[in-house]
C-alpha cells in the first residue's frame, strides 16, 4: 500500500495568503492615511482652541498710564451720589466688574462682600463697577444689599476693564490694587475663596 501524501495545496490559496490586499481585516493604504490625516488635524483643531482659551481669558498688559488715570474717574452710584475713586488711594483696593445678567458675578458677590466686611479693618477696600443698566443694578441691589460701594460704570467700565487688561470685556474682571496704586493682580472669571485669601496676605 502506497502512503498517503499531504495534499498539496492549490496555487489559488497560496495566492491569497501571500497577497495583503487580498485579506479583508487589511486596511487599505488610502483609508489609512485618510485617518492620519483626519487625526493631524483634529489634534491641531484642538491646539488652535486652547491657544485661543488661554489668550482670551489671560489678562493682557495694561494700557500705558491706566493705573494713574484710575484715580481721576467717578461714577455715579445708585444711591443718587458719586463714587470717587480717589477717596481709595492709599489703600489696598479690589475693583470687580460685575452685572446683574451674568450668573458667575451674581454668585461671588456674597463672597467679596463677606471679604469686604473682615478685610475693611485692615485697611481693604472693595469697589464693585456694574457693566449694566443704572434701573437693573438698584432693582437687583434691594434683593441683595452690599456693604461695600458699587459704581454704576456702564460701558465705560467696559473701557476701562479693556485698559487694564480685559481685551474681551468678559465678566466678571477683577483687579487688585495695592496700597501704593499699583496693580498687583487680576482675574478673569469667578473668584475663589483662594484667590481672596492669596490677595489678602499681599
Amino acid at each position: 500500500m502506497t502512503p498517503s501524501q499531504p495534499p498539496t495545496p492549490s496555487p489559488s490559496s497560496d495566492a491569497t495568503a501571500a497577497d495583503p490586499a487580498a485579506s479583508p481585516s487589511t486596511t487599505p493604504p488610502a483609508a489609512g492615511r485618510r485617518r492620519l490625516l483626519f487625526a493631524g488635524v483634529a489634534g491641531a483643531a484642538g491646539l488652535a482652541g486652547a491657544s485661543f482659551a488661554w489668550w482670551k481669558f489671560r489678562p493682557h498688559d495694561v494700557a500705558p498710564g491706566a493705573e494713574q488715570a484710575l484715580w481721576g474717574l467717578q461714577f455715579d452710584t445708585p444711591e443718587g451720589g458719586t463714587l470717587d475713586m480717589r477717596r481709595f488711594a492709599g489703600k489696598p483696593l479690589l475693583i470687580n466688574f460685575w452685572a446683574t445678567w451674568c450668573p458667575p458675578c451674581v454668585d461671588e458677590l456674597p463672597l467679596l462682600n463677606t471679604f469686604y466686611r473682615t478685610h475693611s479693618a485692615h485697611g481693604w477696600q472693595v469697589v464693585g463697577l456694574a457693566i449694566d443698566q443704572p434701573s437693573s443694578v438698584r432693582q437687583f441691589l434691594t434683593k441683595l444689599p452690599l456693604d461695600f460701594p458699587v459704581g454704576l460704570a456702564g460701558l465705560s467700565g467696559t473701557d476701562l476693564g479693556r485698559s487694564l487688561g480685559n481685551l474681551t470685556g468678559g465678566l466678571p474682571f477683577t483687579v487688585v490694587v495695592n496700597a501704593a496704586g499699583q496693580i498687583q493682580d487680576r482675574k478673569m472669571g469667578q473668584v475663589t475663596a483662594k484667590d481672596l485669601e492669596v490677595w489678602a496676605k499681599g
